[in-house]
């Protein structure tokens, strides 16, 4: 059944996501179907790179902001557009375009997205997949770019007086080259089966 939908997919977008500031860098290469929406490559993210859902969110695409118009919250005033109904076949042109997603607002993860091939969809795979990747999503919460540098610093130094307490703070153990790709491809099968995320933190 799935696989019969998603061969009528026109299009198949491969993006490459980095996570912008970090050295070396850090980014995944995605596939997903054309027909999907801002909200569902929202989750793609989310779950290739590793984060939690924890925070806001928001797209840019030439100009004009995307996400989860909050009034209720008083993010009334950011003036986003609601990214529910927003296929991406509408907003992406082609090949080589550019757009960004910006995840939590006080860390300000800014994540660029090129949108590196139009391919046709193959019916025997299943849509979103993650295809490559390199190193591991930074902790939540860890204070942004600058804080994951101080972050690495500290659970690479035994010596570092906050050595143990930071190591334990997440988790016990941290390899910030392993990019988890088994892990996210698991969890975006849960997309790929048709799986509703409707509710998040926020």
């Amino acid at each position: 059944m799935a696989a019969r939908k998603q061969s009528k997919a026109q299009s198949i977008y491969q993006l490459k996501i980095t996570l912008k500031g970090c050295r070396p860098p850090i980014w995944r290469r995605v596939q997903v179907r054309g027909d999907s929406t801002l909200d569902q490559l929202h989750w793609v993210i989310q779950l290739s790179m590793g984060w939690t859902n924890s925070h806001l969110h928001s797209f840019t695409i030439r100009g004009v902001e995307y996400g989860v118009p909050m009034p209720e919250l008083g993010f009334d005033e950011m003036g986003l557009r609601d990214e529910q109904p927003v296929k991406l076949s509408k907003v992406i042109p082609g090949e080589k375009f550019k757009f960004s997603y910006l995840y939590d607002f006080g860390d300000s993860w800014d994540h660029e997205i090129l949108v590196e091939k139009v391919l046709e969809a193959d019916p025997n795979t299943d849509y979103p997949i993650c295809i490559k990747g390199k190193r591991a999503c930074p902790p939540e919460d860890c204070g942004g770019i600058w804080g994951y540098g101080n972050f690495l610093d500290v659970i690479q130094d035994p010596d570092h007086p906050e050595h143990e307490e930071m190591l334990e703070w997440v988790g016990g153990v941290f390899d910030p080259e392993d990019a988890a790709l088994d892990e996210a491809n698991e969890q975006l099968k849960q997309i790929a089966e048709g799986k509703c995320f409707e509710e998040s933190e926020f």
